[in-house]
């Protein structure tokens, strides 16, 4: 195996509140840290720790499409790593969901024989169902991301909670830091999303909340007001069930007559 090793970790929410120590340890002491975080704070906290750190943001530019800049951050976070180095590459949230970058990266350093792996951390979903007060266990759960579930026609089942992400750029392929929430496409979403909701079903908007003091903001809206709604391009749209699943009494025998529930 190469000298090099990969550490690809997440930073959570609310600057350092929600990082793990063993997380803070890896940052600390890579030779090389690179981060794409999503406020100044978080930014400041990780160069702190580590003076080394360098921002991927920079891989972003106006009108360049996402698949580019992923692929700009993984050349930069693989170079040292081909120098032996210890790399460090932090990311908001959680590393592994709706993350390209970092599983890319992991994926090709493995494929150059070096090692590399993954901490777990708190995601933007985990924090949704603590704010909600929502058990994903009770029920299970859909999560696509909202222009991908327009564009494949996922299958959905009304029955189960639907967690759609980024609904406010539904269609929107490129990086614009000036960009608001494409109503146009809300409109189509929420014409889809009718075929197997009424229109007066209650959805929730959800925005993590990213520092103190501040709470997640929480908006409780009908579904046909969607597009009116204060929305903005990492909203997520949670769905309850509109309809009650039926247990099957064939199976509940099978399983020693279970009393449906």
């Amino acid at each position: 195996m190469a000298e090099g090793t990969l550490t690809v970790v997440g930073t959570g929410y609310r600057v350092a509140g929600q990082a793990t120590r063993e997380t803070c340890t890896v940052i600390e002491s890579a030779d090389r840290l690179f981060y794409l975080v999503s406020d100044p704070a978080t930014a400041h906290w990780l160069r702190s720790l580590n003076p080394r750190a360098q921002s991927l943001h920079d891989c972003y530019h106006e009108g360049r499409d996402g698949v580019s800049s992923s692929h700009e951050m993984v050349d930069r976070i693989l170079t040292p790593l081909r120098e032996g180095l210890t790399v460090c590459a932090a990311f908001y949230g959680h590393p592994a969901i709706f993350m390209h970058p970092p599983r890319e990266a992991m994926r090709r350093a493995h494929l150059e024989g070096f090692g590399a792996r993954m901490l777990p951390a708190v995601s933007s979903i985990d924090c949704l169902f603590a704010d909600l007060g929502v058990d994903p266990a009770t029920e299970g759960y859909q999560l696509y991301e909202a222009t991908d579930f327009l564009v494949r026609r996922r299958a959905f089942d009304a029955s189960i909670p639907l967690v759609l992400l980024q609904v406010g750029a539904v269609g929107n392929v490129q990086y614009r830091s000036d960009v608001g929430p494409n109503l146009a496409g809300l409109r189509v979403l929420v014409e889809a999303l009718q075929q197997r909701y009424p229109a007066t079903h209650q959805v929730v908007l959800y925005e993590i909340a990213q520092l103190l003091p501040w709470d997640s903001l929480i908006r409780r809206i009908p579904l046909s007001g969607l597009p009116e709604a204060p929305v903005s391009v990492v909203s997520t749209l949670f769905v309850p069930p509109a309809a009650f699943a039926q247990a099957d009494p064939a199976m509940l025998e099978r399983l020693g007559g279970l009393a449906a529930t």
